[in-house]
């Protein structure tokens, strides 16, 4: 099953404590890929990995549930302010879900 990255941005754009977000694909032996968000905090904020993944479950289908969370300082765009989404991809798969 496909899961627009954006669909899952704009719903965790939604959360007061999520200052900004991007979702990109991680692999997976079972799915093939599964959805994984990478989350700037609110300063002040505490929110944590297992919030985020509750509060899009009771949101979404189960196939378009966020299954990992890294907590990062601030998402890699481009001039234009594309996300940089490869970037997010390499780290991911270099680094595990460890801090940035």
């Amino acid at each position: 099953m496909q899961v627009p990255p954006a669909e899952l941005e704009h719903l965790l754009h939604t959360n007061p404590e999520i200052d900004d977000v991007a979702v990109v694909p991680y692999p997976d032996e079972e799915a093939g890929q599964i959805p994984m968000a990478f989350v700037v905090r609110k300063p002040g904020s505490n929110i944590t990995a297992a919030q985020v993944m509750e509060f899009v479950a009771e949101q979404v289908s189960p196939y378009k549930k966020i299954r990992r969370v890294s907590f990062i300082n601030s998402i890699p765009k481009s001039p234009s302010g594309k996300i940089l989404r490869r970037e997010l991809v390499a780290y991911a798969l270099s680094n595990g879900s460890s801090k940035l």
